[in-house]
């Protein structure tokens, strides 16, 4: 029993430190359409 725990802790910590690292190293692209919004003035505030 103590193996098979020993084994999934290790694998959830590898799981997650390669999520990290992935996270880390990935270069998400930006966005490249311009946003326009009109917002009325009566939100604005005063």
């Amino acid at each position: 029993m103590s193996k098979i725990l020993l084994f999934f802790s290790i694998l959830v910590i590898v799981i997650l430190v390669g999520g990290g690292v992935f996270l880390a190293t990935w270069n998400v692209p930006s966005p490249n359409n311009p946003i326009e919004k009109v917002i009325p003035n009566a939100q604005l505030g005063k």
